[in-house]
């Protein structure tokens, strides 16, 4: 009787100092860290948000500003968007028979590139078909890309088979090694998770394949940074009330570029995926960039 007077007083004395030491049951663990995982934090431009939360905005933010999204692009950049793509594309350079994922490609600009591109060759290997898959998270997007589509002729004629995907760039429903060649144009920072992203246009490229992103980026030059913010945050705003009607998206946009990792974070990123001879070429001292890597 003495002895079993003797655990339970030891016993009595443990419980409070396993609570003091900061012991916990497994499931007291289990809970905690779910807890943690549903409080995750991200950015949505400079507001701090579920991450959730982010994804929900920007797939809102894309909703309202579809239909304007070309017009404004043309705007905000003085079409100098245009020759962006057009040297993203010439860098590119797909031959027949390639078979391209164009992600975040709702509106068709690098889609069409790559259909003209194609068509524009000195001697087009007709029995090589090649394709895309026109993919983006936002089906409005979507929309506006195939509308584009019908109504400028890229479908007719055409020697790329298209279809479009309406998919999560972290989640694609698609299987392991069935592309070899993947673009994202102006998109991937918009993403959660970016290294997601990247994760996956590893897993869905075939060896051999490319992965090549187009992104706005940041400036080496810090007074030609200042410049460039001051106009960002002063008159692109203005430009989408006016225009679109809208402020607060273009104010997350603007937002949006500034939390972007620079060149030489995102090249890191792209290693760290898997893929290799990864480089980068600043266009227009650096307001975006062309990132490329290869699965090798």
């Amino acid at each position: 009787m003495a002895l079993q007077r003797r655990l339970l007083q030891f016993i009595n004395i443990t419980k409070p100092c396993q609570k003091l030491c900061g012991v916990q049951s497994y499931s007291a663990q289990a809970a905690s860290q779910s807890d943690n995982e549903e409080k995750r934090k991200t950015h949505f431009g400079f507001e701090t948000v579920d991450e959730d939360e982010k994804t929900k905005k920007v797939h809102q933010v894309f909703e309202t500003v579809a239909d304007k999204y070309d017009t404004m692009n043309d705007m905000m950049s003085f079409g100098v968007h245009r020759v962006w793509k057009d040297i993203f594309m010439m860098r590119f350079a797909p031959t027949p028979g390639t078979k391209l994922l164009d992600m975040a490609g709702g509106t068709g600009d690098i889609t069409f590139r790559y259909i003209n591109y194609l068509r524009n060759q000195a001697n087009p290997d007709t029995e090589k078909r090649s394709s895309v898959t026109v993919s983006d998270i936002n089906q409005s997007m979507l929309n506006v890309g195939k509308a584009r589509a019908e109504k400028q002729g890229y479908l007719k004629n055409s020697p790329v088979d298209v279809d479009w995907l309406c998919a999560d760039a972290e989640q694609l429903p698609l299987p392991d090694e069935c592309y070899n060649a993947y673009t994202i144009a102006f998109g991937i920072r918009n993403c959660t998770h970016i290294d997601k992203v990247l994760e996956e246009a590893y897993r869905v490229l075939q060896p051999g394949g490319r992965f090549m992103c187009l992104e706005f980026s940041q400036l080496p030059n810090s007074t030609m940074q200042w410049l460039y913010d001051q106009y960002s945050f002063q008159m692109i705003p203005v430009m989408g009330q006016l225009v679109a009607g809208q402020w607060k998206p273009y104010q997350y946009l603007v937002e949006s570029i500034r939390q972007f990792p620079d060149q030489e974070k995102f090249k890191l990123m792209i290693e760290e995926a898997g893929f290799r001879q990864v480089t980068y070429e600043n266009l227009t001292f650096g307001v975006c960039a062309i990132h490329s890597g290869f699965k090798l």
